[in-house]
């Protein structure tokens, strides 16, 4: 049987299968309501807002810039990605609820065509995501300008207003990871670690707190502007909490001369960073690694242990400094991995500073991880212009681009090759001379 209201379907056992079409409008994306609360509660989107400028004048301005804001982030934190997307969405009266429309049902908007359309279209969100540092007379569409300043600072500032009191210690982790591209985006490149083209953001965070998502491409080293990002941040942070000690956390793509430089320069900032295992080093555990491979054969499980070391590379770094190493048996197999901090051993002990407090960065990854598919996608890949960083609601500009590459090293397990910063991600700087017959990757500058 089927009439305009309700469709019959074969019954399920004993009970009535039926399709209604009285339901009224409807939406899927249900966590809005959620997304809504916590936005509230921190004022996000006004806030966010007020790192803009509306140039637009006139009764025929219907979207605020916190409104534009919201509509746009929020979609993202739904999954839909697209601006296209938002013909459709614009029509949802929940999105339109969160966003803060007083008639999420757009029975007031002036013109008919816009009828029982709430929100703003693709073409006014795609103006916004646009938008450029100052106005351009050329452009007379491009009426809201950003701050990109303001715009980084607002993470470090929910970050702080989150506590109430300033903390003894916080830790700020720095990651970097690839965001695959299947396009010819502006500023895609083949990386050859991650073998695939794709953008490569730094992430900072500390604790849950998301302070910094740069989107750069992959044609630089791993932590290209992770420096000037950590002091801007240390910078702001000092403002509020003077006397909170602060740790950088990073794996070994991070162990740079001018990043531990810096941090070693710097009172009340520490750092424990992985380092890339070679020869040298292994050397020094040689003995540790052995007895665990024995000790592994009698008991029938991984064995590890941790030794204290004193290492200086051969060219990268200026002073020698403290490195604390696992010697590992996992198999049959040797399996030693190595950090370098600032950190007295009065401050964490050997086991203590790795077992427990490196180890603890895996958090942090699984945050990364557990990013939307889309993480970085850029509003637009140009340093006046807005990068969308994941679905984070902030903005900051690309990191530059190297002027020259330098000779670095990366890979895994025993095999690791030369190759330029070019095609490079995680890795130290290269200690030793490189050999006839060594492979190199190759990057756009021919180097």
């Amino acid at each position: 049987m089927c009439n305009p209201q309700k469709l019959e379907f074969q019954r399920s056992f004993r009970r009535r299968v039926e399709a209604a079409f009285d339901a009224g409008r409807m939406s899927s994306d249900g966590g809005l309501l959620l997304l809504r609360e916590a936005s509230l509660r921190l004022s996000l989107f006004e806030r966010f807002g007020a790192c803009f400028r509306d140039h637009r004048q006139g009764p025929r301005v219907e979207h605020t810039v916190p409104e534009l804001l919201s509509q746009r982030v929020l979609a993202i934190a739904c999954g839909y990605e697209d601006l296209n997307d938002h013909d459709r969405l614009r029509d949802d009266a929940l999105l339109a609820l969160a966003v803060g429309k007083s008639d999420p049902l757009g029975v007031t908007r002036p013109r008919a065509r816009d009828a029982g359309r709430a929100l703003a279209s693709s073409a006014t969100l795609n103006r916004l995501e646009r938008t450029p540092g100052v106005l351009d007379g050329t452009r007379p569409d491009w009426k809201i300008t950003h701050d990109p300043a303001a715009i980084e600072s607002l993470f470090v500032e929910v970050f702080l207003d989150a506590h109430a009191t300033p903390p003894e210690e916080i830790v700020l982790d720095l990651d970097a990871t690839d965001d695959a591209v299947h396009g010819d985006q502006e500023g895609r490149f083949f990386h050859g670690y991650y073998d695939k083209y794709c953008f490569l953001p730094l992430y900072i965070f500390s604790g849950e707190h998301l302070l910094t998502a740069l989107l750069r491409p992959s044609n630089i080293d791993g932590a290209a502007g992770a420096l000037e990002e950590v002091q801007r941040i240390v910078e702001q942070v000092r403002q509020r909490w003077p006397d909170t000690r602060i740790i950088l956390r990073a794996d070994s793509g991070f162990a740079r001369q001018p990043l531990m430089t810096w941090c070693e320069a710097t009172e009340g900032v520490d750092y424990v960073i992985g380092l890339s295992r070679n020869s040298r080093l292994e050397r020094m555990v040689s003995q540790e690694l052995d007895a665990m491979v024995a000790l592994e054969k009698r008991s029938g499980h991984p064995e590890r242990c941790y030794k204290e070391l004193r290492f200086q590379t051969l060219q990268s770094w200026n002073r020698e400094r403290r490195v604390v190493a696992k010697a590992e048996a996992t198999g049959g197999k040797k399996n030693p991995r190595f950090v370098v901090t600032s950190l007295s051993i009065e401050r964490l002990s050997t086991k203590a500073l790795y077992a427990d407090f490196y180890c603890a960065r895996g958090d942090m990854e699984n945050r990364i991880k557990a990013r939307p598919s889309y993480p970085t996608r850029p509003w637009v890949l140009a340093s006046h212009r807005l990068a969308r960083h994941d679905s984070s609601w902030g903005c900051s500009q690309t990191a530059p681009a190297p002027t020259r590459c330098e000779r670095t090293s990366f890979g895994s397990g025993s095999h690791r090759w030369p190759t330029c910063c070019c095609t490079m991600s995680a890795g130290s700087a290269f200690e030793e001379p490189l050999g006839p017959g060594s492979r190199f990757g190759i990057c756009g500058r021919g180097c």
